[in-house]
């Protein structure tokens, strides 16, 4: 199981790196532009949670791992052919950023309950879903800050309540269902709800003057 978990960890870190390498290259930056981006959008959520849950130093810092694989990805996405055919196809970047956020939110949420449970002495249903919520949305807010852009969570689709359910529904099912199905579930219910709300085009009512 932990092996299955670390690799749906891994993809998670993929989807991320990539969507924050692909913000980047939209942006026109350099090589360096990109892949910072790409590794503080896969990274940044986990090191939030860390310092909330009191895990110093965070996880990221004392296993490379995962830094290397979001490193990795930006790397190649910054290649000619992959970043020539991406921001080409304004519909291939779009379907693709939207996969990929939402993969990584949908991951990210359930690792940030998983983390919780682990580290807390009184795992609380407000700490489990709050964390959860924070390591889903933290490495893109992140993003949108430092490529100039008002945070993803704010301004697109249902983005932040998709990671609250999800977040509800792993941490609902785990003393139930148990860790793996109960990260799935979450997982799974934060990527339909974001995939729903880009084709139908749902969004949280907005301020308007």
């Amino acid at each position: 199981m932990e092996t299955f978990i670390l690799l749906l960890e891994l993809a998670g870190t993929m989807a991320f790196a990539a969507s924050g390498a692909m913000t980047g290259l939209k942006k026109n930056m350099d090589i360096f532009g990109v892949c910072i981006l790409g590794l503080t959008t896969a990274v940044g959520g986990g090191v939030i949670r860390d310092v909330i849950l009191g895990n110093t130093p965070p996880a990221t810092f004392q296993d490379p791992i995962y830094a290397m694989v979001a490193l990795t990805t930006s790397l190649v996405l910054f290649l000619p052919c992959i970043r020539h055919l991406l921001m080409r196809d304004q519909r291939l970047y779009d379907l693709s950023m939207l996969v990929l956020d939402s993969l990584g939110l949908g991951i990210f949420t359930a690792a940030g309950i998983r983390i919780a449970y682990a580290q807390a002495a009184r795992p609380t249903l407000f700490l489990l879903v709050f964390v959860g919520v924070v390591t889903g949305v933290g490495g893109g807010v992140l993003r949108d800050v430092m490529a100039g852009d008002t945070p993803y969570i704010f301004v697109k689709h249902v983005y932040a309540s998709a990671s609250l359910l999800g977040a509800l529904m792993c941490a609902a099912l785990w003393q139930w269902a148990g860790e793996l199905p109960a990260m799935l579930t979450g997982t799974g219910t934060v990527v339909l709800i974001r995939c729903l709300s880009a084709h139908f085009r749902w969004n949280l009512p907005k301020a308007r003057l």
